[in-house]
């Protein structure tokens, strides 16, 4: 059976500018391993799918079409207040007061009292780690100070050194609240957190024994907010800022945004029999809705959430199934006219859904191409 030749698009034979073959058959393999599909070998003079002989026509076809290819994923998530953070105890004492489940504290507020003395929540990324006294310098002071100007405490400069006009003002502050007036700061009196917080849980209970480790509560932001785990593997689909698509449980769409993208360790489980389960690593997506009212009348739920990592407007694609690696590199497809079918270079771009984003000069919309069966 003759082999078909490789033509341009002029139907001009090429077979020696492009092959670089003139009387040696030539055998690809191929394995195309891209989003999904592999495509099947091509041969000339061979007797497999790929041999594209004059008059024979692959065992299945496809058509060339134009459309927007979006490399998009559907995950499920949890509607809630975002991730979740434990307020742990530094003090010795007993734990007097704990506020109620969905209690909202804002600066200044008592997230928990030991010895009926409140710990109070501030706001900042620093967590306290060391005492605040006279002759302390640094970010976590600057941190403190700018607190204590927000709770209306003044008479003291907003820097990196906690003066003695720094601890007058804590004086005053610690008077207003009934603590003993020592203008000095122990961290196991505050907790820092980026905004106000909604308690989510308990760890502990009115009358339990504190101790410097021991979990209190658990708490969340206040903004409602979606949490989504990724695979690493899909990774891709989660970039800060941006857009995504919320399914609510009636079905409903709402247009949302990634608020931030951080990589999590989940530690492995112990089973019946005793083996522990490897740590996981997860990508934890967190989700904001551009309109909050959307979502009236839910507390948590589970929802569904549309990533789209890429997307080719008005593209020429095919099947991925369609691709043929050529043995001078790059990627072909079998285009079919007719009884006759013959190979053609192609550029590969996107490849999503199942199809690829092809282009070049011998290929246009509504060819017909060879497929597997």
């Amino acid at each position: 059976m003759p082999a078909v030749r490789a033509e341009d698009r002029r139907g001009h034979p090429v077979r020696a500018r492009r092959l670089r073959l003139r009387t040696v058959a030539l055998t690809v393999a191929v394995v195309v391993a891209a989003a999904a599909g592999v495509a099947a070998a091509v041969g000339f003079g061979g007797t497999d799918r790929g041999t594209a002989a004059a008059g024979t026509t692959p065992p299945g076809t496809a058509t060339v079409t134009r459309q927007t290819l979006t490399d998009a994923q559907r995950v499920d998530g949890e509607l809630g207040y975002g991730s979740t953070r434990t307020a742990t105890s530094r003090l010795g004492g007993t734990i007097t007061a704990v506020p109620e489940t969905g209690t909202v504290v804002k600066r200044g507020g008592r997230l928990y009292a030991v010895d009926n003395d409140p710990v109070l929540l501030l706001y900042g990324s620093l967590p306290a780690y060391r005492v605040l006294e006279p002759g302390v310098e640094g970010a976590d002071v600057t941190q403190f100070e700018r607190n204590l100007r927000a709770l209306g405490h003044d008479g003291f400069t907003v820097d990196d050194e906690y003066t003695g006009s720094t601890a007058d003002a804590v004086r005053e502050w610690q008077e207003d609240l009934g603590l003993p007036e020592t203008g000095r700061v122990e961290p196991g009196r505050i907790v820092y957190a980026d905004g106000a917080v909604r308690v989510e849980s308990h760890q502990a209970a009115t009358g339990d024994a504190a101790q410097p480790g021991q979990a209190v509560l658990a708490y969340t932001g206040t903004s409602r907010l979606v949490t989504v785990e990724l695979d690493v593997d899909d990774q891709r689909l989660a970039k800060e800022g941006g857009a995504v698509s919320v399914a609510l449980p009636d079905g409903d769409p709402v247009a949302g945004n990634v608020e931030s993208v951080q990589t999590v360790i989940e530690a492995g489980s112990t089973g019946a029999t005793g083996q522990s389960a490897e740590a996981e690593t997860k990508i934890e997506v967190t989700v904001s809705v551009t309109d909050p009212a959307t979502l009236a009348g839910y507390d948590q739920a589970s929802v569904e959430v549309t990533f789209t990592a890429a997307e080719r407007p008005d593209v020429l694609t095919v099947p991925v199934a369609a691709l043929l690696a050529l043995a001078e590199g790059g990627y072909g497809v079998e285009v079919v006219d007719g009884g006759r079918s013959r190979i053609v270079a192609v550029t590969t771009g996107l490849f999503a859904a199942g199809r690829v984003e092809v282009s070049g000069p011998d290929i246009t919309e509504g060819m017909t191409v060879g497929v597997p069966a």
